[in-house]
């Protein structure tokens, strides 16, 4: 599983609940085409964390080729998803981008490693 992991913050302003709703109205279409796997947000409790901003959002896809499908979709940029994104955008900022996987991976050879 290859997690897409994107942390950011509200912009002043910007109602989280109003902002929910058209997150998931941008990532459903992709969820539908089978782009992605599954995605989730959380919000850091009562201010703990480290540098991270507020919002984490995290996007499951079982290979690299599904993001990459994902990627397609919103850089068509073509109606509706365009408006779709642009509802997202325009409200996030303090954006961070990172890309995990599951580890070890399953298809991880055993014994024969040289280091």
């Amino acid at each position: 599983m290859n997690l897409y992991l994107v942390s950011f913050d509200l912009k002043p302003g910007v109602g989280d609940v109003e902002f929910t709703e058209h997150l998931s109205a941008y990532l459903q279409p992709m969820l539908d085409a089978g782009a992605i796997s599954s995605w989730r947000l959380v919000r850091r409790k009562l201010g703990f964390g480290h540098v991270l901003s507020e919002f984490l959002l995290t996007i499951e896809t079982e290979t690299l080729a599904q993001l990459d499908a994902a990627f397609t979709i919103a850089s068509r940029r073509d109606e509706p998803i365009e408006s779709l994104h642009f509802h997202v955008n325009r409200w996030a900022t303090n954006l961070s981008f990172s890309l995990y996987r599951d580890f070890p991976d399953s298809h991880r050879v055993r014994g024969q490693e040289k280091f």
